[in-house]
């Protein structure tokens, strides 16, 4: 039996990782839809490739401007995921959000009543509203599958497992390009030096962000809130070669690692076929050198400060929006060579503990709405910023 697929953010870097898979995988899947929201020739090449019919192009202007491209082709697009998919008479096996940053958390709520299973690959949709995630989850009864490989791999280590026998989950961090480099030494590196991750093919933000390790805690903040533990329970080790993605301590005595190839296409493929299903993903042989000297290295808050964040609670408050937020905006300034490298960092910390914001960490959105409110506040404060202003464009770039 053919399984339809949805795919939110195909043009991105996991859209193009799930392409790969079902390349491999045409007589077994059928793609529904498709959407992106700014690459169109990417997402035409895409659904003549894959003959998608549907297509949601969340640009309006590009939506206006290119819609007779996909006519012609008899490819149906819309501007949103409710009109393309209103007349649906049934759920589709499979969807897969993978539409970076904030911008994700509408379309993913808007997936999940038309979706059997949910894949999330969306950090910010899960850190900024995972309460109303759960809820249409829960009222759709849609199955939720983390995406992400850290925490595909806590949920594959935790199957079956009493999560009252969990002394520590740990999560490993490359430790970026910086790695083995002293912060003072680095706190003006020109960006191009920033996003040459070590092992990982990433978007520009998110590379920034594995550099910092804000990616890191983003992704613990992720895990508190998927696995529903404590914060305490989770750690993070840096471990270069990024082979093993998730370590868990049972109070048995027992650690349980899950370990694999530097790809996104695992966890992907894996999530895809059920557990009793039979597939391949390569025929590759296990590659032992990959396990000597696997060398787990503790990381420093002198070298990556922002690991000082974990130190907040994450109750599902503005507290999360705001962190996003201005993460976000300080990563591309730095992008544009507006600020420097150090100064993601301090800016970061200091901005959180600015009155203005700190007002919010004990109140809670009550709908999506309030979350998209909160962002623009935050980037309307962030503009007029004292702090910020004095830094742009005022550093050089080694």
């Amino acid at each position: 039996m053919v399984k339809d697929i949805i795919i939110l953010g195909s043009t991105g870097s996991i859209g193009e990782s799930t392409l790969k898979v079902l390349r491999n995988n045409k007589k077994k899947f059928k793609i529904k839809l498709l959407s992106t929201n700014n690459k169109i020739q990417q997402i035409y090449e895409q659904a003549i490739e894959f003959n998608v019919k549907t297509v949601v192009i969340y640009n309006k202007n590009k939506f206006h401007n290119f819609k007779k491209l996909f006519i012609k082709k008899k490819i149906k697009v819309f501007f949103n995921i409710d009109e393309a998919l209103e007349k649906a008479k049934k759920k589709v096996y499979f969807s897969i959000s993978a539409i970076s940053g904030i911008e994700g958390l509408g379309p993913t709520l808007e997936i999940i009543k038309y979706s059997k299973n949910l894949g999330i690959a969306n950090k910010e949709s899960i850190i900024c509203g995972w309460k109303f995630i759960q809820k249409e989850l829960k009222k759709n009864k849609t199955k939720f599958i983390p995406l992400d490989s850290e925490h595909f791999s806590i949920s594959t280590l935790l199957e079956n497992e009493n999560f009252k026998n969990i002394k520590k989950i740990y999560l490993t961090a490359s430790g970026g390009p910086f790695l083995n480099k002293q912060l003072n030494d680095i706190h003006n590196i020109n960006p191009k030096f920033a996003l040459k991750h070590p092992n990982w093919k990433m978007g520009k933000k998110i590379s920034i962000d594995s550099a910092t390790m804000m990616n890191k805690i983003f992704e613990v903040i992720e895990a508190k809130k998927i696995f529903n533990l404590d914060i305490n329970l989770f750690d993070i080790v840096i471990h270069p070669k990024s082979y093993i993605h998730a370590i868990v301590h049972f109070k048995t005595g027992l650690i349980k690692m899950l370990a694999h190839d530097t790809t996104m296409e695992i966890p992907i493929i894996n999530s895809l076929f059920k557990k009793k299903e039979n597939f391949v993903f390569n025929n590759k042989d296990f590659e032992y050198s990959n396990l000597n000297g696997v060398n787990f290295l503790k990381p420093d808050t002198k070298n990556f400060p922002l690991l000082k964040l974990l130190n907040y609670k994450f109750n599902n408050t503005y507290f999360e929006i705001i962190l996003v937020t201005i993460n976000d905006n300080l990563v591309n300034l730095y992008l544009e060579k507006s600020i420097n490298y150090i100064s993601i960092h301090q800016l970061l910390i200091k901005l959180l503990k600015k009155p203005y914001f700190t007002k919010y960490y004990n109140r809670s959105p009550k709908n999506i709405n309030q979350i998209k409110n909160m962002v623009s506040r935050v980037k309307k404060y962030l503009l007029k910023c004292s702090e910020l202003n004095e830094k742009i464009n005022k550093k050089k770039y080694s």
